[in-house]
């Protein structure tokens, strides 16, 4: 292994990806940018990964390949952290493709925007069958939210950065630790802890990744990638969030009185927070020992702060508008986390 350090060390975890690994490897191997390592992670892989890995590592000697016993891909993708070099840490799935200009562009930003500790991009969604469509509606949400207000403000609906976009400084992992085990998604937490920690994150408003979808991707297999994980992890931040900003705190008041969003929102319980009152689109009464507003007797923000735990698009859509046309503010007076 070289003691030459590279600007950008790739991470490249792997399990029985002999269909696909070729094609990851070789979409960084084409990179215009040229200086950097990628670390390829063996994660107890059977099939022909390994071999096809031994293959590159002796013909390229920017590869590195390693392994790794714990399974699971936050233990792999920490090893190759741990024998990392570069000043620019790049992810990378064993089942994508990163287009040629990535690693150039996302370091370009870096170098110019020293404020920022992470950069994410745009990705194309490519299915492996029908039954992916739910994929498809995150990558499109995930596409829309660019800018560092929106990342920011809709950083507890759903994972803003696609993980295997992400490039990071150095010193933010180094400060802020990379992936941890536990009953949560790795790289939610990862990404929820270092926007607590005040990282700026930025995504380039350009597809930068094909992000290759398949019915037995283990974010639809591993209990740590369920709903519960999910709202578990973000209810953790979100309450921290909410000590530092919410001007009524402990209190707030939850848009979704259905069981499914008093469920997930009184996690927030557990943490300290008060469910002050529901607000509900239906006049009807329902059986909740809590205040209910119909929605449009809702009070001003001077009274109240905002959770909306309705998950429809299209209804984020007009609670947004009608929140606006009464004086709240996202990020101020209400946030979006469902």
């Amino acid at each position: 292994m070289s003691d030459k350090k590279p600007k950008i060390s790739v991470i490249l975890p792997f399990y029985n990806a002999e269909k696909t690994l070729g094609r990851a490897i070789s979409s960084i191997a084409n990179q215009t940018f040229r200086d950097f390592e990628c670390i390829l992670i063996d994660n107890n892989s059977t099939d022909n990964s390994k071999k096809k890995a031994l293959q590159v590592i002796e013909s390229d000697s920017r590869f590195i390949l390693t392994s790794e016993e714990k399974q699971g891909v936050t233990f792999a993708s920490n090893k190759g952290w741990e024998l990392s070099k570069g000043n620019y840490i790049a992810r990378m799935d064993a089942d994508d493709w990163s287009h040629p200009e990535r690693l150039d562009m996302q370091s370009d930003f870096l170098d110019k925007n020293i404020d920022y500790g992470a950069v994410g991009s745009l990705v194309k969604h490519i299915a492996h069958s029908n039954e992916t469509g739910g994929m498809l509606r995150f990558v499109e949400w995930s596409n829309s939210i660019v800018s560092e207000t929106d990342i920011l403000n809709n950083r507890f609906t759903e994972l803003p950065i696609v993980n295997p976009t992400a490039m990071w400084r150095r010193e933010v992992a180094e400060s802020h630790g990379m992936y941890r085990d536990g009953e949560f998604p790795e790289d939610y937490e990862m990404w929820l802890r270092w926007l607590d920690k005040g990282v700026r994150i930025a995504k380039i408003n350009r597809v930068l990744l094909n992000w290759y979808d398949s019915d037995t991707r283990i974010s639809r297999t591993k209990s740590i990638y369920s709903d519960t994980a999910f709202y578990r992890i973000k209810s953790l931040y979100l309450a921290n969030w909410l000590r530092k900003n919410n001007p009524h705190h402990p209190n707030v008041a939850i848009w979704g009185a259905s069981k499914i969003s008093r469920r997930r929102a009184k996690l927030l319980e557990e943490y300290g927070i008060n469910i002050q009152c529901y607000i509900d689109t239906k006049q009807t009464k329902r059986d909740i020992d809590n205040v209910v507003y119909y929605y449009r007797d809702i009070p001003p923000p001077q009274q109240v702060f905002v959770l909306t735990y309705i998950k429809q698009k299209e209804a984020r859509t007009e609670i947004r508008e009608f929140l606006a046309s009464r004086s709240f503010t996202e990020g101020k007076n209400f946030l979006v986390v469902s």
